[in-house]
């Protein structure tokens, strides 16, 4: 199922699924992740997915890396059979342009586009959450048209507002908080992706779908 498992620090096993960023390898890398979740062991400190790799942190002081591993192969057969709910869609409300959009100018100049364009663009494709990071609730978003390709920011700005949503290369986010960032930002939406009171936490998880409505 995995193409390729390498030793990560002292005590952590890094899982590589493929070697482009796609719908088959995020759904490979969503049943990994939950059967491993669904097992609760107790050797497992962290598991940490992504664009086409999955990250296990491991106590070694219940397991050993050559362990852990033989673990895995032991369960290829009932990871490749484990069946994954049903996505979760979500519309998220967006204000673009103007004081909500400060790179909406940019990526209209790069893309040859007019702004009316590059909404319809942006809010025509259903994106599916490949990976959650690099602050809590943050979804990293894809895959992105190619008509409204931007490159990220030469220097990332400081502060960008909560709810900001920017464009970066072929993925789309949301700031879910005020951050620094080199995305560049379009526009802006009033939704919360992370309550830290109440869980989830999160409200966009790796496999959600989301089209975006302008507002």
């Amino acid at each position: 199922m995995y193409m390729d498992y390498s030793r990560y620090g002292e005590s952590g096993v890094r899982l590589l699924f493929g070697n482009t960023i796609d719908l088959e390898t995020s759904k490979e890398i969503r049943k990994f992740y939950l059967y491993l979740k669904s097992l609760q062991r107790n050797d497992i400190i962290d598991i940490i997915p992504s664009f086409r790799s999955c990250l296990i942190h491991f106590n070694n002081r219940r397991t050993s890396y050559d362990d852990f591993i033989s673990f895995l192969m032991d369960k290829a057969g009932e990871i490749a059979l484990t069946k994954v709910p049903e996505p979760r869609s979500h519309e998220v409300p967006v204000q673009y342009g103007g004081e909500y959009g400060p790179d909406m100018e940019f990526v209209c100049s790069y893309s040859g586009l007019n702004e009316e364009e590059v909404i319809e663009i942006h809010t025509s494709t259903v994106y599916t959450v490949f990976a959650v990071g690099f602050i809590p609730g943050f979804p990293y978003m894809g895959t992105l048209d190619k008509r409204i390709y931007a490159p990220r920011l030469e220097t990332p700005r400081l502060k960008v507002p909560e709810g900001s949503v920017g464009l970066a290369q072929l993925q789309t986010g949301i700031y879910s908080f005020e951050s620094p960032a080199g995305w560049r930002i379009i526009g802006k939406t009033s939704m919360q992706l992370f309550n830290p009171m109440e869980e989830p936490y999160s409200l966009l998880r790796m496999g959600d779908l989301v089209r975006f409505v302008p507002v």
